[in-house]
């Protein structure tokens, strides 16, 4: 709060004392005092009326500079009250006043929004489960079909990318980090993708891949399927293949997934971990932009690091990282 302002807003109490001044000066004048005595009177009072308001002035301007200090220097605006000192003046405590019950008021909305969304988030996952039901009943009653357990296994998809998106958007302890076969994982993606892969004449490599890596099973599965159904639906006409490569390194784990399918353009590349962007490739089908965008918020959680690498045309690779530190480093 700079001087000229504060002055600025005593305007109507500066007018007010100068007309105060010229009506003091005529009385006096009229008391016919000395005008040594009169000069002194003035200058008393003006003094006096200053150096009030640079008390005031310097007491509020401490209180107004801590609190814009302090806002701006905080990322959760709301905790501002927490940080200030109630201070001494009226004006000032009334707004510490205001700021502590809008504080209050504030926590208790995000509470309530806390409570539900927590309870939206336990129905939709026990949607899911009871969903998952009557699916594994279709596709037992359908196995000979190879078309409609291509179909289920879509839905399948969907539901869990559902329960996926609600985990990752709302919960932070979903997951159990430990270590993991790798092998076991991606046979497990294999098997999720097995009539597809048959079906379209996909060959299905895997390389290296008999490695522990410090990870969530279930997570890390659904990321790497993700991953290979967008490689499915993106194949080339013939000759396709996806080849999934396990490197270990002294302190890290590398998944090199790679195809050789129609790959991503240039222009799309900055955005593709965003949120329902669905790129130049995903316009002509009913892509919804959240399979990349579900890995890289996964991958965030989990500690891990997830790149990609592709050329229109002439394949893609993504590449997970994974950290081969403790678990309480973690």
């Amino acid at each position: 709060m700079k001087l000229s302002t504060y002055l600025a807003d005593k305007f109507y109490a500066l007018v007010i004392f100068i007309i105060y001044i010229i009506i003091l000066i005529l009385f006096l004048i009229a008391l016919k005092l000395p005008s040594s005595i009169i000069i002194f009177i003035i200058i008393f009072t003006i003094v006096i009326f200053f150096i009030i308001l640079l008390f005031d002035y310097f007491r509020k301007r401490k209180f107004y500079l801590e609190l814009l200090t302090k806002l701006n220097s905080l990322d959760k605006k709301y905790l501002l009250i927490e940080m200030l000192l109630e201070p001494n003046f009226l004006e000032g405590k009334i707004l510490y006043n205001v700021l502590d019950e809008v504080n209050k008021n504030e926590h208790d909305l995000i509470s309530n929004l806390k409570n539900k969304q927590e309870d939206f988030k336990e129905y939709i996952e026990l949607w899911i489960h009871e969903v998952k039901l009557p699916l594994a009943s279709l596709t037992l009653m359908n196995r000979k079909d190879k078309k409609t357990l291509r179909e289920l296994k879509r839905i399948e998809d969907d539901v869990e990318q559902i329960l996926y998106y609600v985990r990752c958007e709302n919960a932070n302890n979903d997951y159990l980090i430990k270590e993991w076969d790798l092998d076991t994982i991606i046979k497990n993606v294999a098997l999720r993708n097995k009539d597809d892969l048959l079906a379209l004449g996909i060959d299905f490599k895997v390389d290296n891949c008999n490695l522990k890596v410090l990870t969530d099973s279930k997570w890390l599965e659904f990321i790497i399927n993700q991953i290979v159904s967008n490689s499915i639906k993106y194949k080339k006409d013939k000759n396709s293949f996806i080849k999934i490569e396990g490197v270990n390194y002294k302190n890290k784990v590398t998944i090199i997934i790679t195809d050789n399918g129609k790959g991503i353009k240039k222009s799309d590349m900055p955005k593709l971990f965003t949120k329902t962007f669905t790129g130049f490739n995903g316009r002509g089908s009913k892509a919804t932009g959240l399979g990349l965008y579900l890995c890289k918020c996964l991958c965030q959680k989990l500690g891990h690091n997830i790149e990609i690498e592709s050329k229109e045309g002439k394949g893609t690779k993504v590449i997970i990282t994974i950290s081969n530190q403790s678990i309480y480093n973690l």
